[in-house]
């Protein structure tokens, strides 16, 4: 027999011994640790802190649903981390579709979420719906509690496992609201690091404050000798955003420019200044989601800017009929 006969024989073998035994079927949060890289990026460092990333978002989106006036990270001193917000607290009533208290839903079945036209965000900073199950997925265990309607409940996990069902906790005062997480990565995933950086935690932090104006983040690492608690709180937004990032620089104008507008349901801020560097410093985001790559609202930003600058240059006077028109670089820069 001819190798060529062999290879033929053999990818027939092959091919017959393909049948449904050899499809899997990974069921909950199996597939999460499977293959964490398909949703948090990596399991590296930055992984890591994505898991905190997700927390920290289910929070920012109840201060954007207009609810959440407060969000406190803090790296205990086992280096697990605990996130509390003071939004409305997450649902513990029975969801239909699971048959399960929707606090449970929330944390075991990825895509279940508020995100998906029910009402429950009009903006939020994503639509995948899998951050709180991912975290739990990649956690040693996960504790959450819940204080809505005059209770206080709380349920844990093990591995993205349900390990205690939720219960009552015990009551509440009736106007009390809020949702704590408390997790530990697991080092069975993270194998290069399970060790957060309060640096790059801290950088984050401060820019969603920045980013939601109002909006009150604090931030506490316990495994520091004194375990002072940092606190993020920029009234003025992303004016203040520009004028940290214009800190060592000569400004040109005596406060940034700042613009804020809606319309058709789209809310667009936009704050500048000009300075002595001959760098240009340009940062775009959508629903506090930094867009690295760019996009409609970024070109759009640039193409405005500089038809604003032209149109005044030519009726001021600045720029005669037979000038050229400045180009985006020359209006971007001082």
């Amino acid at each position: 027999m001819s190798d060529k006969d062999i290879e033929r024989e053999t990818k027939a073998q092959r091919a017959a011994e393909y049948d449904a035994s050899q499809i899997q079927v990974l069921d909950g949060l199996e597939a999460v640790r499977k293959r964490p890289g398909m949703y948090i990026g990596s399991t590296s460092s930055q992984g890591l802190h994505h898991l905190v990333w997700e927390i920290i978002d289910n929070g920012i989106d109840e201060a954007l649903a207009g609810f959440a006036t407060t969000i406190d990270v803090t790296v205990e001193a086992d280096n697990s981390v605990t996130v509390v917000d003071d939004g409305r607290g997450i649902p513990v009533d029975i969801q239909k579709k699971t048959g399960k208290p929707a606090l449970e839903t929330v944390y075991t079945v990825l895509h279940a979420g508020g995100k998906f036209g029910g009402g429950g965000y009009k903006v939020s900073g994503g639509l995948h719906g899998v951050g709180a199950s991912v975290v739990n997925a990649l956690s040693t265990h996960v504790e959450v509690e819940v204080t809505r309607g005059g209770k206080r409940y709380g349920i844990t996990f093990k591995r993205g496992r349900v390990d205690k069902p939720m219960y009552v906790i015990g009551d509440a005062p009736a106007d009390a609201h809020g949702t704590k997480v408390h997790f530990a990565p697991d080092p069975d995933i993270f194998t290069e690091t399970t060790v957060f950086d309060d640096k790059v935690l801290v950088r984050r932090i401060r820019e969603l404050a920045f980013l939601n104006k109002g909006l009150r983040l604090t931030f506490t690492d316990k495994r520091a000798d004194t375990a002072e608690k940092k606190e993020f709180l920029y009234e003025g937004g992303i004016r203040h955003y520009v004028e940290y990032l214009d800190e060592g620089h000569e400004t040109l104008l005596p406060e940034p420019i700042y613009v804020e507008g809606s319309q058709d349901g789209i809310t667009v801020e936009v704050s500048l200044q000009y300075t002595d560097d001959f760098k240009t410093t340009l940062l775009t985001f959508a629903n506090n989601i930094h867009t690295i790559e760019g996009g409609t609202h970024e070109s759009g930003f640039k193409a405005a800017l500089t038809r604003v600058v032209n149109n005044y240059a030519r009726k001021s006077g600045v720029l005669k009929d037979s000038d050229d028109a400045l180009g985006g670089d020359d209006v971007r820069e001082a």
